[in-house]
């Protein structure tokens, strides 16, 4: 289980990937860039939902 705690950051790496495939994309006229800047945008708010939930799960079984 303690693998979980980093698999909230591959959420990180993607977003930085979306991110640079959307600012080559944007000098390409030919391209729509916004679909991987909306990409690493979900990718973003799930790394701080899976963060958040992450802290709130330790904290219940710390308790226990």
């Amino acid at each position: 289980m303690n693998y979980l705690k980093y698999t909230q950051y591959v959420y990180i790496l993607i977003a930085v990937a979306f991110i640079y495939d959307g600012i080559t994309k944007l000098n390409d006229p030919t391209t729509n860039a916004w679909l991987s800047f909306l990409i690493a945008g979900v990718s973003v708010f799930m790394f701080f939902f899976r963060r958040k939930f992450s802290k709130k799960f330790d904290d219940h079984y710390k308790k226990q």
